[in-house]
């Protein structure tokens, strides 16, 4: 199912739904307790239908979340196109991973059916909503019975209505990054009641640990970095910087390509070799940046990667990543290699990486970021992505080469 078409359905059928939810769980509660989490929860369900990048950021939640209820099983809910990141990081039991498959209206219903019922005949004890303004997460949540349901509030603010009926709320907040906002949704797992905003949450920085992990051998690594030696002989005798190059699902957090291919040229000409990554739909931009790199040097990964596994083994035999915002930039702290990221419709501050690793490059510009839960992250740049074309390329490449020599100054994290 297009996007745009999940949108208009989320936004009319299920600002409807919300309602009529909202009603009935107004009539029906009158005379009811506000419902709690018992410490000794069994069963807990987190809805985390977003990019596969939110998956990683969320990883200090789920830490939170088994040491506070230690004995609970946490169930997760993500689209199936997802699921692949929880399975590698080992998040829970695969017996507790549901899957929603979006590809079409009627298998995403049936999905939706089928786990509801799932949900139900299991006995949750409390559902944590991780979507900012999703309806159709927001009623999963109801419909799964949990009479605990964990999520985000718009409060006051008009146009984001997604019904009364999530029980242990707050607000969210487009000033705090998204992973510290997780971790407020397992607080108010344990407020009192009903409220609009957790009075009695704790007070914390922004994660700097993922506390996630993906275990190598040694034999792994090397083979790998063998492997890869053999492929590309080039990379043999010089340290490897990866790129990614492409937008992903939104061509405007991109960096321009011209850019890549300046910064990649002056990596060449100073002995480094550099691997452009992506998808197999990345190819032709892949293909179009070593003719404008026009050295030996510059490779085509793009494919070469099978599995999101196989993509953490190539960032642990390079020694830099320089990416658009989006998954690999994440999928990167769970290695040791150094990262830098562009920001521009979106902001580091709110959904950079974690770790110490990695240095986010912002332009500042008057406009930036433009995408938000707000607005469903649709720009109103009409492609001119100024936030980014700014960013110049020389500075970008003195940076990376100061720190490929050891020479560059204290990492900076979001």
């Amino acid at each position: 199912m297009k996007l745009q078409t999940q949108r208009f359905i989320d936004r009319w059928v299920g600002q409807l739904l919300c309602g009529v939810v909202s009603a009935w769980v107004r009539v029906t509660s009158v005379f009811s307790r506000p419902a709690e989490v018992d410490a000794q929860a069994r069963n807990i369900l987190v809805i985390l239908l977003s990019e596969m990048g939110s998956i990683v950021l969320a990883g200090p939640m789920f830490a939170q979340l088994r040491r506070t209820y230690p004995q609970a099983h946490i169930h997760i809910l993500q689209l199936k196109k997802n699921q692949e990141v929880s399975k590698l990081l080992q998040l829970t039991d695969p017996q507790f991973m549901h899957s929603l498959d979006d590809s079409s209206g009627g298998s995403l219903i049936g999905d939706i059916v089928r786990i509801s019922l799932q949900m139900r005949k299991l006995g949750l004890d409390a559902v944590i909503d991780c979507e900012l303004f999703s309806r159709v997460s927001a009623l999963l949540s109801f419909t799964t019975g949990a009479p605990v349901r964990v999520g985000f509030t718009p409060h006051t603010q008009e146009g984001l209505y997604r019904g009364s009926f999530i029980n242990h709320a707050i607000p969210y907040n487009p000033y705090q990054h998204i992973s510290k906002q997780f971790l407020s949704l397992v607080d108010a797992m344990q407020s009192a009641g009903s409220t609009p905003r957790n009075k009695t949450a704790a007070i914390r920085s922004t994660p700097v640990d993922t506390e996630l992990s993906v275990a190598f051998s040694t034999e792994e690594l090397t083979a790998y970095r063998n492997k890869l030696r053999s492929d590309y002989p080039v990379t043999q005798d010089r340290k490897l910087v990866l790129m990614y190059a492409g937008g992903g699902i939104l061509p405007e957090r991109a960096w321009p390509a011209s850019h890549y291919a300046r910064v990649a040229q002056g990596l060449c000409g100073q002995g480094y070799s550099v691997g452009l990554i992506g998808l197999k739909d990345d190819a032709q931009l892949a293909k179009d940046l070593k003719t404008q790199v026009g050295s030996d040097a510059c490779i085509d990964l793009t494919g070469y990667t099978r599995s999101i596994r196989e993509l953490l083994t190539l960032f642990h035999a390079s020694d830099l990543l320089i990416t658009n915002d989006g998954g690999p930039g994440h999928f990167a702290t769970l290695t040791p290699i150094q990262t830098m990221v562009f920001f521009g419709p979106e902001t580091g501050k709110l959904y950079g990486p974690l770790g110490t690793r990695n240095k986010v490059l912002e332009s500042g510009i008057a406009c930036s970021p433009c995408l938000s839960a707000y607005n469903h992250r649709l720009t109103f740049c009409d492609g001119d992505n100024q936030c980014l074309k700014r960013i110049a390329p020389d500075p970008v490449l003195n940076d990376a080469l100061a720190f490929l020599r050891g020479t560059s100054a204290a990492r900076v994290t979001p």
